[in-house]
């Protein structure tokens, strides 16, 4: 059994790993400032703060760890753009990562993003779209893979960087897009969009999840796209959002400013990750858009 380390355990993205990882035989082993009060058959928890290095260098050596999944990072929404907490999480993603070698530590996937890329090109594809981030978040996560990259090499650490791109789900925090249209339409309130012509990539987030799964689970190098690779418009979205719930007359495009710097095109090549991880997605966006609304059906309970 391979014995991994998945930070972030609690957050967004990261729960939805549980259920591959233990689908593969993983032996998790989960560092979080809470323990949760539901145990799950397969994890362990352990209360470690991650910013806090003597914890972390505790950690690897009482657990020893084959592989290191690490999601964790600072996301608190409207906020994490321009946070100076970026910078602390650089800091320790890093020793993080160097006490995961020192304990004999072997592979390694990192949650990149895909604010790293020069969004003037659109399409992006790894390795040929220049990366040219333009805020501090996309900036930190790129120092780090640039820094990593380097690092992996130099010590004969298997290393890959996967750059997420757009996701909905269960759990997403409320605001975001598609969990504040989901809200409001089912609550029987206006959806105020902006003009909703803006294409982008979106994935559902058990998707997400698993894609970094399967990319853990194989010796894959370097950043790996994570995304759909479909176009759509969030104007679409939206509507086809509104004809699930009954509510289309809800949706008001056009009621809120877009903002100047909103890049009108950004999706993912996709190659890498069907063609080398050797992944495909098993939701269709119909199909996540309808399990994100009955879940949130299922909180107004």
């Amino acid at each position: 059994m391979t014995r991994v380390i998945l930070t972030g355990a609690s957050g967004f993205i990261a729960q939805h790993t549980l259920a591959p990882l233990l689908a593969r035989g993983y032996e998790i082993h989960a560092p979080v400032r809470q323990i949760p009060a539901q145990s799950i058959p397969g994890v362990v928890w352990h209360q470690v703060d991650l910013l806090d290095p003597m914890a972390v260098t505790n950690l690897m050596v009482q657990v020893r760890p084959h592989s290191l999944l690490h999601m964790a990072w600072y996301v608190a929404h409207g906020h994490y753009w321009r946070a100076p907490e970026n910078l602390a999480w650089v800091q320790a993603s890093l020793h993080l990562i160097q006490q995961f070698w020192a304990a004999g530590g072997q592979r390694v996937v990192c949650a990149g993003t895909c604010a790293e890329y020069d969004w003037r090109h659109g399409y992006c594809v790894e390795q040929v779209t220049p990366t040219v981030p333009q805020l501090l978040y996309g900036t930190a996560k790129h120092a780090l893979q640039t820094l990593l990259s380097v690092y992996a090499t130099q010590q004969q650490l298997s290393f890959a960087w996967g750059r997420i791109f757009f996701l909905y789900g269960p759990h997403e925090p409320p605001a975001r897009f598609v969990a504040s249209i989901i809200q409001a339409l089912l609550n029987g309130q206006p959806a105020p969009c902006s003009h909703g012509h803006q294409v982008r990539d979106l994935l559902y987030v058990h998707d997400v999840a698993d894609a970094f799964v399967t990319l853990l689970a194989s010796d894959v190098q370097g950043p790996v796209n994570i995304g759909s690779g479909q176009p759509i418009s969030l104007g679409e979205v939206a509507e086809q959002i509104g004809q699930m719930i009954g509510r289309p007359d809800l949706i008001q495009l056009g009621a809120r400013p877009t903002p100047l710097d909103d890049p009108p095109f950004l999706v993912a090549s996709v190659q890498r990750l069907h063609h080398e991880v050797g992944w495909q997605p098993s939701y269709r966006l119909h199909q996540g858009v309808e399990a994100t609304i009955a879940w949130w059906r299922s909180r107004e309970r």
